[in-house]
This record gives structure tokens, sequence and C-alpha cells, in this order.
């Protein structure tokens, strides 16, 4: 049996960019839900929501302070339960972005655990003395730019942040942190979320000794500092995996949740998150994508490797984008995004799908004035260009906001948004659309086998099958054209990125313009 989130799709909203209700200039739950009816159409099977919970922003909501509310900026809880419902009524499911690593440093938590040595709470997070000559206890980085730890002059002693000084680390050796943040799982699971994606899953246990780590022999100067150590003794702990299984149990106490899990690791270690007996995430991010160079011979490498590295019956998954990353679209271009499209949408697994990339968005342009993201103050890699406001029209706001949208809306939403491109089956968006509806009507593709096919030059290719139906699909990722030869080629284009290809009869021979991509049904299916 195939479960929902193994043959289905899941759409990553960035609630602040969505859709704004009520003219404040930031996305909220009411403006999703007011956007429900556009995802049903799209064909989309689940709503991740990035985090919507109390927050003072100080890395826009991923700095929680409350899990068990919503950030008025965002709605209420009654808003969130209407989400809910709306959704459902349309078959749609609605993920939850969970924060485990660390809270806010405004917490109620982290506000006892601060208040003396002997708080009930001081053991909830990660405090430690100086080094005799009063710096850090170890060497660790923050991902955010500078050391991994702040001091505290009340307590005299040192927390441990990841990332902003303004989110300390929570002690997941504590029984009694587990206990309350499972709890807040529980609190949204009987609420009727369908299942979680869960932040920065590899962090959560740290080294219990604080053991430096060590440096990195191949870090080159201009890189972020972050990388001038490996994470050895601060990330990808072995004791990871038991908060992992607990957290599975938890969800598997009720009917099809699904536990997603942010891990950016090379696949031989990624694939351990799935649990020994597929007990741990149900799908641990692959990033692949979004981190290789745009090659057809390395992703078809990369894409076996995967395969091959798999547990027995654990599921793929791919990902092309997301809040973190530069848009598709600005990494290699408009026309090669199409053929992303392709990819996306028939390798085996379940795809996840960054709002906008659907109608080609491309990253912002934003000003030093006009910088929002911490991240980008601190070290230089702003994530604010992927995050710019849906565009839903060519109106002022682009249809996303009534007033002063948080961040610019982009130059280019005259011409690229959702109402211009519904009206054009030739544009990003009919494509999309056609993909999902081939994908969503095929088993072949939405649980099919996967088969690859020798890469010949830029042109990636492979077929999905299953129950006699195949398919062939054929991605040219350069811009020459190319001649695809192949002996059992032989059936009819049903999506081209090139949409007057659609019907067009394939016998071995498929020439291929540069960003061309097709699928192909084979005779005989």
């Amino acid at each position: 049996m195939t479960l929902w989130w193994q043959k289905g799709i899941v759409y990553q909203v960035y609630p602040r960019s969505y859709a704004d209700s009520n003219g404040d200039g930031i996305g909220d739950l009411p403006g999703i839900h007011a956007k429900l009816d556009y995802l049903q159409w799209l064909g989309i099977d689940a709503i991740w929501v990035s985090p919507v919970f109390p927050s003072p922003m100080a890395d826009h909501g991923y700095d929680v302070a409350n899990y068990v509310d919503i950030h008025p900026l965002f709605g209420t809880l009654a808003d969130m339960d209407a989400l809910i419902e709306a959704a459902h009524q349309r078959g749609i499911k609605i993920i939850l972005d969970f924060v485990p690593n660390h809270t806010s440093n405004q917490h109620p938590w982290f506000l006892e655990s601060r208040s003396s040595r002997t708080n009930p709470k001081r053991d909830w997070y990660l405090w430690a003395d100086p080094k005799p000559d009063g710096s850090p206890p170890n060497n660790w980085l923050s991902v955010f730019g500078g050391p991994g730890w702040t001091w505290d002059p009340e307590t005299q002693q040192y927390y441990c942040h990841a990332f902003l000084k303004e989110q300390p680390d929570l002690n997941w050796r504590n029984r009694e942190v587990r206990a309350a943040m499972y709890g807040a799982l529980q609190f949204w699971l009987d609420r009727g979320v369908d299942g979680f994606r869960v932040d920065v899953l590899w962090h959560l246990i740290k080294d219990g000794t604080y053991r430096d780590n060590p440096q990195n022999p191949d870090y080159v100067s201009g890189q972020t500092p972050y990388n001038s150590l490996l994470p050895v003794y601060s990330t990808d702990q072995p004791e990871v995996h038991e908060i992992v299984r607990e957290m599975r149990a938890l969800l598997d106490r009720y009917s099809e949740r699904v536990l997603i899990g942010e891990v950016y690791l090379p696949i031989h270690r990624l694939v351990s998150y799935y649990g020994a007996a597929q007990d741990g995430a149900h799908l641990p991010f692959n990033f692949q994508l979004v981190t290789l160079p745009w090659s057809a011979t390395q992703i078809a490498a990369a894409v076996s490797e995967y395969e091959g590295a798999l547990p027995l019956n654990a599921w793929p998954n791919w990902v092309l984008g997301n809040h973190d990353q530069p848009r598709i679209a600005s990494r290699v271009g408009l026309a090669q995004a199409r053929v992303a499209a392709l990819l996306l949408m028939t390798l085996r697994g379940t795809p996840t799908h960054y709002y906008g990339d659907e109608i080609g968005m491309r990253d912002g342009v934003i000003t030093p004035e006009e910088a929002e993201d911490p991240q980008g103050k601190n070290v230089g890699l702003s994530r604010d260009p992927q995050r710019t406001p849906m565009q839903w029209s060519a109106g002022r706001g682009a249809g996303f906001t009534t007033g002063k949208p948080w961040l610019p809306v982009s130059m280019e939403h005259a011409r690229c948004n959702v109402a211009v491109e519904q009206q054009d089956p030739d544009s990003m968006l009919g494509l999309y659309r056609r993909l999902i509806d081939l994908r969503r009507a095929e088993p072949a593709l939405n649980a099919g086998s996967y088969t690859p096919v020798a890469t010949q030059g830029e042109v990636l290719s492979y077929i999905r099958e299953q129950d006699g139906r195949r398919f062939l699909i054929v991605l040219n990722l350069g811009h020459s054209s190319h001649l695809f030869s192949q002996r059992d080629a032989v059936g009819t284009v049903v999506v081209a990125t090139d949409r007057a290809r659609e019907g067009e009869p394939i016998n071995q021979r498929v020439p291929l313009m540069g960003d061309d991509g097709l699928v192909v049904l084979l005779n005989g299916s």
C-alpha cells in the first residue's frame, strides 16, 4: 500500500510571503486559507507551513517562544484550526515546521534556566564554564557567524547556540526537555496536523564532553567561516537517532502522519535517519538537487548512489529549493528550470516544491536597507532574495498585499504571476499543472520503479514503470542540441518543456534542442 506522503507532492509555504489577508504587509494563516482553491487546482497533496508560533522574530519564527500557540502576526489558534479543516475538506494535508534544537531566548524555559545555576530548568539548556582564560568552553562555531557560545554575566557561564545568540540550544539529553517537546507535538497532532518537518534534526545532540571540532582541511578562504571546522562533535551524534525513534513512535500512534527531517549530510549518513528498522524519519530530506552542480553525469550518479544506499523499504524524496536556498530559476536559468520541473516530478520518491517555483519566480533584488535576514547581516549569505512575496497578479503588491510588503515584490511580477500564467498553457505554471496531473494519474510515476538509462553527454534519462506502464524521461541539462538514441525508445511524448512536442511520436532517435525535456509513454504500455 502506498501512503499519501509517498505518492503525494509537498508544497512549502513561507507564511510571511504567501498571502496577506489584512494589509499589514506580512502573509498570514487566513491568507493561506484563501489560496487553498488554487493549491487544489494545482494538484498538491500537502502544505508544509514554515513556523507560525509566537516568536520575537530574531530569525523570523525559527526562534520559538511558545510551541503551542500562533503568533498574532499570522493569526490565531482558531485560524489554524480553520485552515486545517478547510485543507482537509479539499484533500490537502497540513505539515507544520517544528524547531526542536533551540528556543528563543525569550522562551519562559530559557528565562528560568538563565535566572540561576540552581533553577530546576538550568539543565534544560547547554551551559558550561569558561576555560581558565575566560574564553568559551570549546571552538564550536555558530552557523550564523561567530562563536557558538555566549557569556552570561549573571550566572558566570556560557550557553551554547548553533545559530543566533537569541536561539539557545536545548539539552536533549534531559528527559524533561524531551517530554515537554513531545507534548508540543502531541498538541498539534490532536488538532489534526498531518505531520512535521523537523528543523536541523541532525543538530539535536552534542558531544557530552564538549570536545573541540577539528579543522576542515578542505576549507577555502571566502567560504562561510562555519565551514572552517568539521562539526563532528556538535552535530550528527549517534544518540540523536534515539530521539528520532521517539518522535516517530509518537507519530505512529496516529493514522498516517509523516515525520520529515531536515538533514544536510552526505548520502551515506543521511540514510541512517530512516532508522535501523524503518523507525526513524519517514523522509530525511535529500538535498542533492540543491547542492550538486547542474550536470547530467553528476545528477545521474547521485540518483543511483541514493537509490543504492536506501535501506530496505525506505522511501526516497527530492527537493529543488526552499527558504534557505537560492531559487532554482536563479541557479540554472528559466529554461533549465522547466527541465528541473520534469526532473522533480518524475524521479522516484516524494517531491517537495517551494512556493513560487511553479511560476518561475527568481530571487528578488534586496538592497542593504531592505535586508531582513540575520544570516545575511552576519555572514553575508542572505536568504531574503528567495523569500520575496508570492506573485499572484500584475497589480500593486503583486496581489500579495494591499500594504507595504515586508520584503519588496519582484520587479518581474507584472509578467511572472499566477493570474497571467493560468491563462497561458505554455507558461511554467501550465507545465507544472500538466506534470502534476500526469504524475497523479500514473502509478508508474508516483510509485513505480526507477531504472537509469546511460547518460549521453548532458542528457539525463531514466525509465519509470509499474503494472506494464512504462515512461521514458529524457532531460537535456545542457544548452546545445543532441540526438538521443535508445533502441526501445518507441512511443509518444505526453509532457514536454516545449508543449508543441506533446503528442509527437518517438522512434528510437529523439532529437533534442538545448534545454529540452520529454516524458515519453512507451509503446506497449
